[in-house]
């Protein structure tokens, strides 16, 4: 990738947009849906706020969301990238299938406000099947088979799992890696996938407007911190709406 100097914009630059970004989001599906408007009838606040109260965090809560869109291009891009550059593939997908697996307990919490929910699996595993589809297209010697193996049986996991944004997210990662060349025909395609799948995705066209300005250097990254992040912030969001945000509101 050509880093041209006119491009700002670093991999850990991108890394710390697509988390606060996600912080933003998570601020609006965790307090504000589970515990404001108790979407799943488990809110300490249950019968706290009256329709019109409601209607006002629900409007609130959309413009919390639509800005979180952005993140998740952003980390698919990231994946790619450190899937292309990686000296040991099999390693970091462990890593990532760790924080997977330590993330689920506190996505439950966060999401559902319950200590076990299998109905939805959190973002790392779909990252992980993702990193799966890259490493099938990247290294496969079976040609004819790399494309339909590597795009079909990840994203059959990711449904079979409802990982969150399942099949459509690792065909989304898919897609980063197969048109890594072509930037304005991947973020055609990602983005139409996207809104395809949710109109409300409309936002992800920012995320490709960052990546255009992603220069192709890597940045200063405190590694564990990013990974670290999303269960650890996961967890402060849901005892903030357990504990504290009666207090507050």
């Amino acid at each position: 990738m050509s880093t041209g100097w006119n491009r700002p914009l670093t991999g850990g630059a991108l890394k710390w947009i697509a988390i606060l970004t996600m912080l933003i989001d998570h601020v609006g599906a965790c307090l504000l849906e589970v515990f404001v408007m108790n979407a799943y009838g488990n809110s300490p606040l249950a019968g706290w706020f009256n329709r019109e109260q409601m209607m006002a965090w629900y409007e609130f809560d959309v413009k919390l969301r639509l800005i979180g869109r952005i993140a998740f291009p952003l980390f698919c891009f990231l994946l790619v990238e450190g899937a292309v550059y990686t000296r040991n593939m099999g390693k970091y997908m462990c890593r990532l299938t760790v924080f997977a697996l330590l993330s689920e307990i506190p996505f439950d919490l966060a999401f559902r406000n319950r200590l076990f929910f299998m109905g939805s699996q959190n973002v790392y595993l779909t990252l992980v099947l993702g990193l799966g589809a890259v490493w099938i297209l990247k290294g496969w010697r079976l040609q004819p088979l790399r494309l339909p193996i590597g795009l079909l049986l990840p994203a059959f996991a990711a449904q079979l799992l409802q990982t969150d944004y399942g099949a459509v997210g690792v065909l989304v990662i898919a897609l980063m890696y197969l048109l890594r060349e072509r930037p304005w025909l991947r973020a055609v395609a990602c983005v139409a996938v996207l809104v395809t799948f949710n109109s409300l995705e409309w936002p992800t066209v920012f995320s490709f407007l960052l990546i255009a300005l992603y220069n192709g250097k890597r940045g200063r990254q405190p590694k564990y911190f990013f990974y670290g992040f999303y269960p650890g912030h996961l967890v402060v969001l849901w005892g903030i709406g357990r504990f504290l945000l009666g207090y507050v509101v």
